[in-house]
Parts: C-alpha cells; structure tokens; sequence
C-alpha cells in the first residue's frame, strides 16, 4: 500500500462564514416577561446562564444513560448510538501535518465504531406539526465530552445499522430493555423454596 502525500489546506484562502442570528435578544426577554410576570427581573445575561446550566445538564445526561433524555415538551428524544464507520476514509490533519503523509483514523479502541449523536422525534408519544422539520447542532462541549467518554464506554450505547430505519432499531432496544427490567422485578421476589 502506498502512502498519500499529504498537501496542507490553505489556512488564509477567503472562507464563507453563514450568517447566524442570537434567539435570546431584548425581544425574547420581553416575552417571557409578558407571559409570566413572576419573571419582570430577568435580564439577557441571567437567561443566558439559565439555557446554558440546562443544557449542559442535559447533555452529561445523554452521556451517562444507555437510552439517553427525553426532551421536555415531548420535543423528542436525544441519545448516543455506536454505528459502522463509513467507508470514507477519517483523516488526522494534525499527525497527516506533522508527518507530511496521509494519516487516518481506524479507532481500534472501539472496533472500528463510531459515536453519533441522535436525535429523533419520531419516538415521542405527543407526535408534533412538523417534526420533520426540527433538527439538532450539538455545541462543541457536547461533541467533546462525547469524544472522551465513547472510547471508554462504547459497549454501553445502543447499536444502529446504516441499513435500517432508526425508529425501528430503537424502538426495538428499548422493547428489549423492558422485557430486561421485567424479568429483573419478577425474579426479585422468587423464591424457589416457597411454593
């Protein structure tokens, strides 16, 4: 096999940056403030913390948890799966710099997977308008968090196949795993002595 020269990306070529838009302005803190007057000292920077503290609760949830959080507001379900690793080659650019070579990730640790983060509103119970629509952007602790916890735990997450439909796969784990606690409660009052 060989080996890839490595040709380092041109780090001051002119980039697209896509335009964003802050959802917690004066407008929003407005809103909350009509809507529930026990909230009139509220300001900007408090909010922020307040979304901030939740999230980040959140998503060290989604971390501990096999079966992840369910959203509030029946908003969907927020999980990490162990899938196949593309086909598509995962390349190092710090290591491919360094040693000018294209080198590329194989994750051994893990048997050659890799973590996703899901999120799905096809399971909920409360199906809402336009669910389909609603999609979710990790920030950046999340995916890090993630990064350092799946290499260590990787067994412990549910497995998806690229092949078949998400719902289904997980709707089937989480079938599994009542049956699991079901039997668990049956057999913590057997006794096979007492008949």
């Amino acid at each position: 096999m060989s080996k890839k020269e490595y040709r380092e990306p041109d780090l001051k070529a002119p980039r697209f940056r896509q335009e964003s838009s802050n959802i917690i302005d004066a407008d929003f803190i407005k809103a909350i403030k009509e809507k529930h007057s026990k909230y009139k000292d509220l300001n900007i920077s408090t909010a922020r913390k307040i979304i901030k503290k939740f999230n980040e609760t959140l998503w060290k949830e989604v971390v501990e948890t096999r079966d992840g959080v369910q959203l509030p507001e029946g908003l969907g379900v927020l999980f990490i799966a162990s899938c196949q690793a593309p086909m598509k080659e995962s390349i190092d650019y710090a290591k491919s710099k360094k040693y000018g070579v294209t080198v590329t990730n194989k994750n051994w640790e893990t048997d050659g997977k890799l973590a996703k983060i899901i999120y799905t509103s096809y399971n909920s119970k409360l199906k809402f308008v336009n669910r389909e629509c609603w999609g979710f952007i990790p920030c950046r602790n999340f995916k890090r968090a993630v990064a350092k916890s799946y290499p260590e735990n990787w067994t412990m997450y549910i497995a998806i196949d690229n092949t078949k439909k998400l719902r289904k796969t997980y709707a089937k784990q989480r079938y599994k795993d009542h049956k699991a606690n079901q039997l668990k409660e049956q057999l913590k009052n057997y006794n096979e002595f007492d008949l």
